[in-house]
């Protein structure tokens, strides 16, 4: 018996204290860890954006560690959209 597992696709904006606590490092870390592909940058406002694709349960775990951050990270808030999956990514980048 085979079981399809669902796939998600989210695109996030994280604003707060978020850029020099290595949150881009530590975001492809967990992504990784977690089997996502996708990618995380800098913006120039001060967020971070990223975009990740997996099955449902793993981008979820993702999404929660997103709300915390690595230590010295303080997240304000984070704005999530659901998007169509496209399987475009090979791999989960930092993007500059």
């Amino acid at each position: 018996m085979f079981f399809i597992m669902s796939q998600t696709r989210v695109h996030l904006k994280i604003t707060g204290y978020v850029q020099g606590v290595f949150y881009r490092a530590t975001t492809r870390e967990t992504a990784l860890r977690l089997g996502l592909k996708g990618w995380v940058r800098n913006r120039s406002d001060g967020s971070v954006e990223a975009v990740v694709e997996g099955d449902d349960s793993s981008v979820d775990s993702f999404m929660e560690w997103c709300k915390k951050g690595p230590p010295g990270a303080t997240i304000h808030d984070m704005e999530v959209r659901r998007e169509e999956c496209t399987g475009e990514f090979t791999s989960f980048q930092i993007r500059y």
